[in-house]
């Protein structure tokens, strides 16, 4: 039992190390028909890809993705569009250095998943930590690309919106300052400030975390179930299997804790379109597990990389003490890039739970419901 597969009816089976010759995925559960190109996948890949700025791994990636099955040209519309088969998906290795872990291979990296990894395999990929380098959220966001058209009218954006201590200023928040800036922050102000915050962590050594929030809209009301199917543990699960990452709330998450009953309660009053009209969202879009219909809202918190230039004590795999330095091209800031493999985890999610409302209840129930019925 190796889990390495996600999801219930749109799953996907990721594979690959960090250093090996190829990491990818097998897409199972898309429906058919759905028009798919690699430009659709790229476009998501380039968002993600290392070497971009001075602020990630400068390990040079282009992460070129080869759909190799799932897909054919319809006949009349002459779109290429999948099939209802398994979707693979590969992306080749090209710019590893594995010679950069050789000082290294028998230590344990704290913070780092090596150690855990001897506890359980008895054996471990040290160039790059294998499966637990970020390496394989490649496969995650090239899923993702073909999650986001299956929910019709669904988008999912994500932002940084925490470094290390310093927050942005919501009141600047400008969606469109996203992709301006190396940091996927959408507050132009903060963005300077990050620059010259990382270069300094990075030349004192060490690395900083990052708070990531995702923002869905379009989502209908209706997905998710009451009890072990709840539409925020299935979110929160796939936020804290993305790699670094140590905390996850939904909504106004635990900040509702210091609330009242009168403040956090989301009021509802008809909206012109005869449909519930919520008055806020301090529940992230969610209530009993269950889609309310507005934007769900997400946030994680990434903690510092772990692979850093400042010695740090430790034991190697024969338990001996000694000190470890990590040295090659990493992340001072893994929660960068930890952006679109968040927005793609949930893109996952909702595409999964949006396929099992449909199996389940089909187009859903008639509401408003008549007084009596």
């Amino acid at each position: 039992m190796s889990f390495n597969t996600f999801g219930h009816l749109f799953r996907f089976t990721s594979f690959g190390e960090s250093h090996g010759a190829a990491i990818g995925c097998v897409v199972d559960g898309c429906p058919p028909r759905i028009p798919l190109k690699r430009e659709d996948i790229q476009r998501e890949l380039d968002r993600r890809r290392p070497g971009q700025s001075r602020f990630t791994t400068q390990r040079q990636e282009p992460d070129a993705v080869k759909i190799m099955s799932g897909v054919f040209t319809d006949e009349q519309s002459g779109e290429q569009v999948t099939t209802g088969t398994p979707i693979m998906l590969m992306i080749e290795n090209v710019d590893q250095r594995s010679k950069d872990y050789s000082d290294i291979k028998d230590k344990y990296r704290p913070g780092h998943a090596g150690y855990t990894y001897d506890a359980k395999y008895g054996i471990h990929d040290y160039r790059g930590g294998g499966r637990a380098s970020a390496r394989e959220t490649a496969a995650r966001v090239a899923a993702a690309a073909i999650a986001r058209k299956i929910v019709p009218g669904l988008t999912v954006r994500g932002a940084l919106v925490q470094m290390g201590p310093h927050k942005i200023d919501r009141s600047r928040w400008d969606w469109n300052e996203i992709g301006k800036n190396p940091f996927f922050c959408p507050d132009a102000k903060q963005a300077k400030f990050f620059e010259e915050y990382l270069d300094g962590v990075r030349k004192s050594g060490s690395s900083c975390g990052a708070v990531i929030e995702v923002l869905a809209e379009g989502v209908p009301a209706g997905l998710g179930a009451p009890v072990y199917a709840k539409l925020d543990g299935d979110l929160a699960s796939a936020l804290m299997g993305i790699n670094a990452v140590k905390g996850v709330e939904i909504g106004d998450g635990f900040a509702t804790a210091a609330m009242s009953g009168i403040e956090n309660a989301d009021e509802m009053r008809m909206g012109n379109d005869n449909k519930p009209l919520f008055l806020s969202n301090h529940a992230g879009g969610i209530l009993g597990g269950i889609s309310t219909g507005q934007a769900i809202v997400a946030r994680f918190a990434v903690k510092p990389t772990s692979s850093i230039l400042t010695p740090r004590k430790t034991v190697d795999r024969y338990g001996r003490d000694t000190e470890v330095v990590t040295k090659g091209r990493h992340d001072p800031c893994v929660g960068i890039r930890a952006v679109p493999i968040g927005e793609a985890m949930v893109a996952c999610v909702l595409a999964d739970h949006y396929l099992m409302h449909r199996g389940q209840v089909g187009e859903g129930t008639a509401w408003p419901f008549k007084p009596g019925a």
